[in-house]
């Protein structure tokens, strides 16, 4: 049987899977726990801290605001997206696999959905800092952690109208940094840029314009005060495996 009868055949759900082996070399259920583990697209999580535990750095009323009004729309909108549907009982990254079949609502609400999580996850009251693993990888891809700081800012702060920027890990394991537009990721299979998602920042508007009004580069560069170093250490050891 031919390679697209074939693909035909076994559906759009293990088409999504295959998508996600030939993308990242490895099991989905192995980038699932590189990515975020036991992500249920059926609940909405809670803040893992207080709205104001972040302050000066993200005001609580932009916390608030963002984290139940935002966040909580783009579930709301997902599941209504995907409710009836055959995406409904997929994981995320078989739906992420896909989503250029899946339709805008459900790639524009379940990024954002997923990316919120993600982005609130890498965020912490106190942080010591990269493990001495993820430390020495990008001292050897960026030449220092000062140096990474400056090239993930800079997309950032670059990144024309809203969006987001990460670093991640590629294919074949290589530390990297770009951008994706309104609520794309790099799980996506139209992101412009593909790997394991290791950190984010957020810079739509909503993120932080009561506090920093136009000054996103202010915003970007208060970021680093709040980076949760444990946790994407955590993943750059799991994505890793």
């Amino acid at each position: 049987m031919g390679k697209i009868k074939m693909l035909k055949k076994i559906g759009l759900t293990a088409v999504a899977i295959l998508i996600t082996l030939k993308s990242f070399s490895g099991d989905p259920e192995n980038l699932k726990n590189t990515a975020m583990e036991n992500f249920n697209i059926h609940e909405f999580p809670a803040l893992p801290y207080a709205y104001d535990a972040l302050e000066p750095y993200i005001d609580a009323r932009t916390m608030e605001i963002h984290y139940d009004r935002h966040h909580r729309a783009y579930f709301n909108n997902f599941i209504s997206a995907i409710k009836g549907t055959s995406l409904e009982n997929n994981t995320i990254y078989e739906i992420f696999a896909g989503i250029s079949s899946a339709g805008d609502a459900v790639r524009n609400n379940g990024g954002g959905f997923y990316n919120h999580v993600f982005f609130w996850n890498n965020m912490a009251v106190k942080s010591a800092g990269p493990s001495p693993e993820l430390l020495a990888d990008i001292n050897k891809t960026f030449g220092s952690l000062d140096k990474f700081k400056e090239t993930f800012g800079n997309s950032a702060k670059t990144r024309f109208g809203s969006g987001w920027a990460w670093l991640y890990l590629t294919k074949d394991k290589t530390l990297a940094v770009g951008s994706t537009p309104n609520q794309d990721n790099p799980l996506m299979d139209v992101s412009p840029v593909k790997g394991i998602p290791l950190l984010t920042i957020d810079v739509w508007e909503h993120a932080y314009y009561l506090k920093y009004q136009n000054k996103r580069a202010d915003y970007v560069d208060a970021f680093w005060n709040v980076v949760n170093w444990e946790e994407v250490s955590r993943r750059y050891q799991q994505a890793m495996k």
